[in-house]
């Protein structure tokens, strides 16, 4: 089992995420896991790792960069943050938790399968670790954040899985929607849903000489074709959403169905 700390304040935890140490949406998490805890540990990626997923660096070697006291960049992914947070600066007393984000735009349905930012809570949860995964959405008119809800929410959520536990190999994956200041959204757990295969586009485009160029585009938020209980439509619904996540992705069913395929 992974046993979330039942005393936050005397805990030891640490933060990393995919948008790079100085993104606006990390110095959010830190001032407020800061807020709640006097051991936090910011080990992040010097630039920007978005949709690197879980990958690990071992063609080239690491460097890290010191910010200050427990302050320190990776250049590398969320994942090698991770490891050299957990396994070499702090391996004189390992984490009792790690905590990635606030990642800018939200990380729901398929999302997760690319996210570096759930890769942190992933890594961390390999280890040993409990983990929770932050990730904020914007207003998808304008561009902009409601940065006041996570910081109003995540000391909440943290105080609510205090002395917590949840079977190995699963991790917390949190979503805040993105409403105006001064609402505040229901909080709702709501299972991993899945984007339908037309959502995500290639934009051809072309260059000032005539040239083409690709984007790969994001999926469809005006879609309507998602399950009313999973994560992505609740949190379309203007709703905070967690998500335990399993490392495990055996499928149960067809594991019995091949099984008897081809059983001697």
């Amino acid at each position: 089992m992974l046993n979330f700390p039942k005393d936050l304040k005397n805990a030891r935890i640490l933060l990393a995420n995919d948008d790079s140490i100085h993104s606006h949406g990390f110095k959010v998490l830190e001032e407020t896991v800061k807020s709640v805890c006097d051991d936090v540990w910011v080990v992040a990626p010097e630039s920007e790792q978005s949709a690197v997923g879980h990958s690990l660096t071992i063609h080239s070697p690491l460097r890290i960069r010191k910010y200050g006291d427990k302050r320190y960049s990776v250049f590398g992914t969320p994942t090698d943050c991770v490891m050299m947070g957990a396994k070499h600066l702090m391996k004189d007393k390992i984490p009792d938790l790690v905590i990635s984000g606030i990642n800018h735009g939200h990380n729901v349905a398929d999302d997760v399968t690319y996210s570096g930012t759930v890769a942190v809570a992933i890594e961390g949860t390999i280890i040993g670790i409990p983990s929770v995964a932050f990730s904020n959405s914007y207003d998808r008119e304008t561009g902009i954040y409601n940065w006041d809800l996570p910081r109003q929410s995540i000391p909440k959520i943290l105080k609510s899985l205090e002395g917590q536990s949840w079977a190995d190999h699963v991790l917390i994956n949190v979503n805040f929607p993105y409403v105006k200041e001064g609402v505040t959204p229901e909080i709702v757990v709501r299972e991993q849903g899945h984007y339908e295969p037309s959502m995500s586009d290639i934009v051809e485009c072309e260059d000032p000489r005539g040239r083409p160029y690709y984007w790969i585009g994001p999926p469809d938020s005006s879609s309507k074709c998602f399950e009313n209980d999973c994560d992505v439509a609740a949190l379309y619904a203007g709703k905070t959403t967690i998500t335990p996540l399993s490392l495990n992705l055996t499928h149960t069913p067809t594991l019995k169905t091949l099984e008897d395929i081809f059983k001697a």
